[in-house]
């Protein structure tokens, strides 16, 4: 019997090319694609000091005809856009961005998995402004690259139930920058995941300043049952992600009541006694959770293991990503 190869860890391997344009002298540069490498930047560039940066994450998916489509591509060009605009970066045309996003599509396209693999696509911007003195001046300089990463089944083994801390004490990022993807806010959250892990041997920590229940460190956070689907409504505080956007449309489509509105982690414990909680994203798509640990007791959620409205949703916002569903919402883009 074959062993089954062993395949790189998510985001580690890097298709041969990339895409680049700087900003200068107030204009962006004709696109450059050329082979990934190392880049040459100031040891004063206002990233490195003042933390201008921001970026996305979405796939392209091969078909067993061999074509490649990209998932939702505009929603997260425009995600990036207000991200730049928040950050006070300069801010990338969406058709130049869209038309690197191709490009690199093209150039890799032999680097697109099968299915359930796909291509990995990160548009990352930052500032380059060489000016150690910058802390309250936006960088007049900027590079903007679009990379490429293969990536396979991210349940190769089965999905699992996660294990989440519940904390009612600390916030993922500061309020207005929420919604902002920039890596400052992955940062910020890494040191209080970390010790959970460490104490209580959990997956991620679910941040709930004051009661009030947010997100993780990564993922949206969405809750289940029979017809019913709650998450928190949309403000600064956190990522609107689209892949949450999606599984709300989905839900709705079958019928869902979906609310979007503040709630807290007593309504949470409760609703989860029979109904099921999950963390959604680009990577996993949506990813049961088994059990909540708050104040330093468990709470399992539901029998404790991927609930079967979990599961569903998933495979039905997966099967129209792989083309084995109908894309009613004409969420992809033929590449």
């Amino acid at each position: 019997m074959t062993a089954t190869p062993q395949r790189p860890p998510f985001g580690t391997l890097l298709a041969s090319h990339m895409a680049a344009a700087s900003f200068q002298d107030g204009r962006w540069s004709a696109t450059q694609i050329k082979p990934v490498g190392p880049i040459e930047l100031s040891p004063a560039a206002h990233v490195l000091h003042y933390a201008s940066t921001c970026f996305e994450g979405f796939k392209a998916f091969r078909r067993a005809d061999g074509s490649v489509h990209v998932f939702r591509m505009d929603r997260h060009i425009e995600r990036m856009r207000q991200s730049a605009r928040l950050l006070v970066l300069p801010e990338p045309a969406a058709a130049q961005l869209a038309a690197m996003v191709r490009a690199v599509i093209e150039r890799c396209r032999e680097a697109v998995p099968e299915a359930p693999g796909a291509l990995y696509l990160r548009p990352i911007l930052f500032g380059t402004t060489a000016n150690i003195g910058a802390a309250a001046t936006p960088a007049a300089d900027a590079l903007l690259l679009v990379l490429a990463s293969p990536v396979w089944d991210y349940f190769a083994g089965g999905m699992k139930p996660l294990r989440i801390l519940v904390d009612d004490e600390h916030t993922r990022s500061a309020a207005q920058m929420g919604m902002v993807k920039t890596g400052g806010n992955y940062a910020a959250a890494m040191g209080p995941t970390l010790a959970a892990r460490a104490e209580y041997q959990v997956d991620q920590v679910l941040f709930c300043p004051g009661g009030e229940v947010q997100e993780t460190g990564a993922a949206n956070f969405l809750l289940l049952r029979k017809g019913e689907l709650l998450t928190r409504g949309l403000d600064t505080t956190f990522l609107h992600g689209v892949t949450r956007d999606s599984l709300l449309t989905l839900a709705r489509d079958n019928g869902y009541a979906v609310s979007e509105r503040v709630f807290d982690v007593k309504e949470m414990l409760e609703w989860v006694k029979t109904g099921e909680a999950a963390l959604s994203g680009t990577a996993a798509v949506l990813a049961g959770v088994g059990t909540l640990i708050y104040r330093g007791s468990e709470h399992r959620v539901g029998s404790g293991d991927v609930g079967p409205l979990t599961r569903t949703l998933r495979s039905q916002l997966v099967a129209i990503q792989q083309g084995e569903a109908p894309d009613r919402h004409g969420w992809l883009e033929k590449v």
